[in-house]
């Protein structure tokens, strides 16, 4: 189903698709962080504690050398790098375009990096945060694209795995023979969008820890005598997913006559409390503060301004989760960002006593069985932020609509006064009905009332009063088509006229006719 804002630019856009973008998932051998749990593993094959130094070594020389075995019967090699490189993605592509790799092992990096670690200290086993060798594995896999495996080569060995969700839809379309136009990591067009969108809801239903599993196997060579001992496989989690809604307009011409627009009204409109609402939470009192940033990216120098044009970014940051909005080409992409589910609810089913299921929500963990919330959570995020941009117009159609406020309206029959669409009083109910608040439930006129006045009436006369007057001012704003009242309640929703209109006139109000007039 198309959001408000498709349907706002539906001539101008191909449509939209929602996928996951960025994936992070990391494996965890959970058993050996229950108390006495690595000591136990070592006393089952016969190894004390004192012993414990000498038995890690020659787990970690086995892994080792089974990583650089993979390497050699790939023919590729193991590169040492001196500190963490955030460009290794990018030096991996270089030398699998370079030596013409289609799949399999690209290469693989050895670095050192911080990680938890057990060791022996005080006559026993303990955990500790410290310096140890990793591999990172980067390789094109037949199904999942371009994509990097990362194993910790001291115990507990924890494996991380970077999938990107585009490079498996890239192979589902070419499974398919469906054509497309990409541009870096970015869909400006799609043959059978239908078919993408359809794919795209189905990649979170997989049960992706079959796969994981397959590739834990795959480089750790200690995992069939972990298993032996009873100490299970890896127990896979989502350490960070990213789920993007992308707008793909016709072109980039056609996207900049409003990226600027779209980016100044994020960034003047958009308050705490409503990126809060997009995420879905509610707002308390003791709420941490969220955190807004603006960034430009230059084009660089002219021949790269032909391939990679300036780009602009905002980003709304909450706890450790973050919506952001971004362009690239001729695509209009927003994101939310998943790093710390806890503050998202899951539904889960019981089986009670009776044999009969219940479901609750309680609070969402990392497990990769959640992925599908994931995107359920992170796609209604996006199209809440995209339905706040849909009041954002070209300034022509704008001026046009505030010229038909200015005059009175007929209405089957009923005469509705003009309004006067920058005076103090008309702008402040407009900016009272378009508060973030109202965009998933709507609003009533005792919700209008805490907006608007101050304080709370001292008499129940004035309450009366208070009321009677938002009760003419939403039936002028229903006259004029900026509102419409929710079927059977006394909810009243802001139409996408409204939303266009009354946006242009806080606009004209706020900041285009001080600039004019200091101009």
């Amino acid at each position: 189903m198309a959001s408000a804002f498709e349907e706002r630019h539906a001539a101008g856009i191909h449509g939209s698709l929602t996928t996951v973008d960025r994936l992070i998932i990391h494996g965890h051998l959970r058993h050996f962080f229950e108390p006495s749990g690595f000591v136990g593993f070592m006393l089952r094959q016969g190894v004390k504690p004192q012993g414990f130094g000498k038995y890690v070594q020659q787990a970690t020389e086995q892994l080792c050398g089974h990583i650089r075995k993979l390497a050699a019967d790939a023919g590729r090699e193991v590169t040492w790098q001196p500190g963490v490189v955030h460009g290794k993605d990018q030096l991996a592509r270089e030398i699998a375009k370079r030596d013409g790799i289609t799949e399999g092992l690209i290469c693989v990096f050895s670095t050192l990096e911080l990680a938890t670690c057990f060791a022996y200290a005080r006559g026993t086993v303990v955990r500790e945060h410290r310096k140890c060798l990793h591999f990172y594995l980067y390789l094109i896999d037949p199904e999942l694209g371009f994509m990097h495996l990362r194993i910790q080569s001291w115990f507990p060995f924890l494996i991380q795995i970077y999938i990107n969700g585009r490079e498996w839809l890239s192979r589902q379309l070419d499974r398919r023979k469906v054509g497309y136009h990409r541009y870096d990591n970015t869909f400006l067009q799609i043959d059978d969008l239908p078919l993408a969108q359809k794919l795209c809801k189905g990649f979170c239903r997989r049960r992706w820890w079959r796969v994981f599993d397959a590739f834990a196997r795959r480089i750790n060579p200690l995992l069939p005598a972990i298993k032996r001992q009873g100490f299970g496989t890896y127990y896979w989690v989502i350490d960070a997913c990213e789920v993007a809604t992308d707008v793909m307009w016709l072109n980039r011409r056609t996207l900049l006559t409003i990226l600027d627009d779209l980016i100044d009204h994020a960034i003047r409109a958009f308050s705490a409390k409503d990126v809060v609402r997009f995420l879905g939470h509610k707002v308390y009192p003791s709420s941490k503060p969220l955190l807004s940033h603006y960034k430009w990216y230059p084009p660089g120098d002219a021949t790269a301004a032909q391939f990679h044009p300036e780009a602009r970014r905002i980003k709304h940051r909450l706890w450790k989760n973050w919506i952001k909005m971004y362009d690239k080409w001729s695509v209009l992409r927003v994101e939310t960002v998943i790093n710390y589910p806890k503050y998202f609810k899951v539904l889960k089913f019981e089986t009670d006593r009776r044999g009969r299921k219940r479901g609750h929500w309680t609070p969402m963990s990392k497990n990769v069985q959640n992925l599908w919330r994931y995107l359920e959570l992170g796609e209604a995020s996006n199209r809440r932020y995209l339905d706040a941009l849909v009041t954002v117009t070209p300034t022509k159609r704008a001026i046009a609509e505030l010229d038909v406020l200015c005059r009175g309206r007929t209405v089957h029959g009923k005469r509705w006064p003009k309004l006067n669409p920058i005076g103090p009083d008309e702008c402040a109910l407009f900016r009272a009905v378009l508060s973030g608040e109202h965009a998933i439930q709507g609003f009533r006129n005792r919700t209008l009332q805490y907006k608007l006045f101050p304080t709370r009436a001292d008499t129940p006369a004035e309450q009366l009063r208070r009321c009677a007057r938002l009760s003419r001012q939403i039936a002028k704003l229903r006259g004029h088509g900026l509102v419409a009242k929710v079927p059977g309640s006394r909810l009243y929703r802001t139409t996408p006229r409204g939303h266009r209109v009354m946006s242009a006139a806080l606009r004209f109000r706020d900041l285009e006719f001080r600039t004019a007039l200091a101009a």
